[in-house]
């Protein structure tokens, strides 16, 4: 599990934003652009949060490039229709994508078949956020912290259910399951706000849910956090232990959302708005509405999360082989 470990750590340690001064040079690098509105491409629905992180950008985008930033949802078919519609743009800059880790890293791991290649499709720009996992429980069950699930989980191997919002929740519980040498049962629903409910319903005891669908929940005393799934506790809920600290493995997941251009885009034109998403991400309004949201700022380079696409592929996918998730 080392790969996996060090992976993750990677992934996290791109939380520094890269320094102020990358700005005004990317911007002279790539002198005129843009002079013509740009379009951010969602493959989800309005309200989601690629949705609210890619309207929250687009806003500061415009702020500092002096242009409309405007977002564009196309839903549906997970994802698919949103990427091909960026994979086939020009790539002159004009036609971006909100990419999450869902697509660009843990589809490739679990499809048969994928319309569209993460690495040679497109032009990665920056990783912007990431979306924490929290593991809660309803809290009428009998696990109180993250020690009690594990050794119930050990003394009656498979019997312990969980409810999955999509393939990504359902590889990182897999993930956790293999690292700390336990074997859940799993059952799937169609989004976080599904899975959740069947939480509070105490219909399976327990989720890996994402921030921003549990962390009402917890602060009104409905859902028991047992810990996230970060190097470190996150802001918005302090108290929460992360994994190791809980008594787990060494376990770390963070999903994530970066902004893409369609393959072949001038080099220019990606420093420029590499660094106009940093620069958006030390905005002190920018970052407060993140933690709003229990978002964590990131602003990588795009070497960077090239880097990361390629390392999360291969472990990703040798935790499905493990699980047996696969699509066709």
């Amino acid at each position: 599990m080392k790969p996996i470990k060090k992976a993750a750590a990677a992934a996290l340690a791109l939380c520094t934003i890269a320094a102020a001064s990358l700005f005004p040079a990317a911007t002279a690098a790539a002198a005129g652009y843009p002079d013509r509105p740009v379009k951010i491409v969602v493959g989800f629905p309005p309200g989601g949060g690629n949705d609210v992180l890619a309207r929250l950008l687009a806003e500061r985008l415009q702020a500092q490039m002096g242009q409309p930033f405007v977002v564009e949802n196309r839903p549906g078919a997970n994802g698919f229709i949103a990427f091909d519609t960026v994979k086939r743009a020009k790539p002159d800059g004009y036609t971006l994508l909100i990419g999450p880790s869902s697509g660009m890293t843990v589809n490739p791991a679990v499809y048969k078949k994928l319309p569209y290649d993460p690495v040679a499709d497109f032009s990665p720009v920056s990783m912007i956020g990431g979306f924490p996992l929290l593991i809660v429980v309803n809290p009428a069950t009998p696990y109180r912290s993250l020690v009690d699930l594990v050794g119930a989980a050990k003394a009656k191997p498979g019997t312990i259910d969980y409810g999955s919002a999509a393939t990504s929740f359902q590889l990182a519980t897999e993930m956790f399951a293999q690292q700390a040498h336990l074997r859940f049962n799993h059952i799937p629903y169609k989004g976080s706000a599904q899975a959740v409910q069947a939480v509070l319903a105490n219909q399976v005891p327990m989720t890996f849910g994402d921030s921003a669908a549990v962390i009402p929940q917890i602060r009104a005393g409905k859902l028991r956090p047992l810990a996230v799934t970060t190097g470190k506790r996150i802001a918005s809920l302090p108290q929460v232990p992360t994994v190791a600290e809980a008594g787990g493995p060494d376990y770390q997941m963070l999903l994530w959302s970066g902004l893409f251009a369609p393959s072949g885009t001038p080099a220019s034109i990606v420093a420029a708005l590499q660094a106009g998403v940093q620069q958006a991400l030390r905005d002190p309004k920018m970052q407060a509405s993140l933690d709003k949201l229990g978002i964590e700022p990131i602003g990588s380079s795009a070497a960077e999360l090239e880097a990361t696409i390629r390392s999360q592929i291969a472990q990703y996918t040798e935790v499905a082989k493990q699980a047996n998730i696969s699509i066709q």
